[in-house]
């Protein structure tokens, strides 16, 4: 199937989608349909030009056609403000089922493939982003906390996980896990626990696509990796020594297994240095997890570092797959440079 005919498929499922949103609107006053809404908002992320529908509405009225039409099979396009106010009170759920009927798409094509890295693994990376911020506009789901100047900050987020891959520029977006106030709940909902729902709820739908999870050190804890393990998911989480003092203590005194590699950038030469250690404690307690502990260190001739981070994963790790491990594990910024920053 060629890319132009997987796109239209895929318009055609957000289509079906959109037709089923629902609508606040009494009467006969329907200028704009809710399809239109929904396909406009997402022509100004498809192409991530903010001024992407003016250009349309220009277009459309001096042409009589424009490419919103032609793409995306927008019958008329509303304006901004109109499109905030029919999609605003739209339970994101409406929309959930797109991420994995476009995924199946993916996964059809054979695409999906060219995703797989360490072991032929899925990485999906996960990280939490504020997408609302305002210290007086607020609402009943926004989460809220005190400034040091005494006024209350009001804001929205949502954790975000996405399949990636050292190898594409391209990212593939799941559903997210909104943060919001949780019935029954008297504690603020959080990040933390945001992402715990997410791998109780899709952890068994994804694990046969075999999947490694990458997150940063607020991952790194054992509720969430005892929750990735019992979904049958593995994970490699960055793991720092200020929050993780039980499992350092198990590194001291002990001669490390130690590979280096060395590589020419182009400008200079790499030296990487990996240390690992199998089954170590997550924390203290005789019930803590035992974990696989790796570090990188990438330092140039003069002995500058470039780069240097550690993480823990469920994979054990021997001499010929811990550079491949931590590839793996680096590929996780690209959740915020190419997913949510974009």
């Amino acid at each position: 199937m060629k890319d132009c005919d997987k796109f239209s498929q895929f318009i055609k499922l957000f289509q079906e989608r959109l037709e089923k949103l629902p609508d606040k609107r009494k009467g006969k006053n329907k200028q704009y349909e809710m399809r239109d809404a929904g396909l406009s908002a997402f022509g100004v992320f498809f192409t991530q030009s903010p001024s992407f529908l003016a250009y349309q509405r220009t277009m459309e009225q001096k042409k009589g056609r424009s490419n919103a039409q032609t793409l995306f099979g927008v019958h008329k396009i509303p304006s901004d403000n109109q499109i905030r106010d029919l999609l605003d009170e739209v339970p994101p759920s409406y929309i959930n089922p797109v991420f994995e009927e476009s995924l199946d798409l993916i996964e059809k094509s054979g695409k999906l493939d060219k995703f797989r890295a360490f072991e032929q693994n899925l990485l999906i990376a996960m990280d939490g982003v504020e997408y609302f911020n305002s210290n007086t506009i607020h609402c009943q789901h926004c989460s809220s906390r005190k400034l040091k100047n005494g006024k209350t900050n009001y804001f929205h987020s949502c954790v975000t996980p996405v399949i990636v891959s050292h190898q594409s520029s391209l990212v593939i977006p799941l559903v997210p896990e909104f943060v919001i106030p949780q019935d029954g709940h008297e504690k603020q909902d959080c990040e933390n626990a945001a992402a715990k729902r997410w791998i109780r709820t899709y952890g068994q739908r994804y694990s046969r696509l075999l999947i490694t999870l990458l997150g940063d050190d607020l991952y790194c804890h054992q509720p969430i990796c005892e929750e990735l393990l019992q979904q049958n998911l593995n994970f490699i989480l960055t793991c720092r020594p200020e929050s993780h003092k039980t499992l350092y203590e198990h590194l001291e005194g002990i001669d490390l297994p130690t590979v280096i590699t060395r590589r020419w950038n182009g400008k200079f030469e790499e030296t990487s240095t990996y240390r690992y250690l199998n089954q170590v404690p997550l924390r203290d307690g005789n019930d803590a997890l035992l974990v696989n502990w790796f570090e990188i260190v990438v330092t140039r001739s003069d002995g500058k570092v470039l780069y240097k981070n550690a993480f823990a994963t469920n994979h054990f790790i021997t001499d010929d797959n811990v550079t491949a491990l931590a590839l793996a594990g680096r590929t996780r910024w690209k959740v915020e440079n190419e997913n949510n920053n974009t």
